[in-house]
């Protein structure tokens, strides 16, 4: 092998190797969109008529075991959720489309992470 193939693999690799753990840090992992979408559960309104953690309320089913169902695909998910149904409210001016697929890693972890606790409602504004 001559000396500049020598010198070129090595010089290759002191060039490459340090750029490589940014690259694989910088993909998400899916928890991290369920922890995401944990939290838009609770920003966007949904424990409201979800329950505040997604175990159902008067308004709103359950969705805790939505994972299950396998007649929810994605694309239903991202429907109901962009469009409404029955009951629920669109929010397709509310959420952008990466929002949505963390709602849906959401939805779809086993072990779900708990969404923070809903903000207060402004009791001192006036009533309508």
């Amino acid at each position: 092998m001559s000396p500049s193939k020598r010198l070129f693999l090595p010089l290759t690799l002191g060039l490459l190797l340090p750029t490589a753990p940014l690259a694989f840090s910088a993909t998400p992992k899916p928890e991290d969109h369920a922890k995401a979408g944990a939290a838009l559960f609770s920003d966007k309104g949904c424990t409201y008529c979800h329950g505040a953690v997604g175990q159902g309320a008067k308004k709103g089913p359950p969705v805790t075991d939505l994972w299950k169902d396998k007649t929810w695909t994605d694309e239903k998910i991202t429907n109901q959720i962009l469009n409404g149904g029955q009951k629920m409210p669109p929010f397709q001016d509310s959420v952008s489309d990466d929002e949505v697929k963390d709602l849906i890693a959401w939805l779809r972890a086993k072990n779900k992470p708990l969404p923070p606790p809903a903000p207060p409602q402004d009791s001192s504004a006036p009533a309508q």
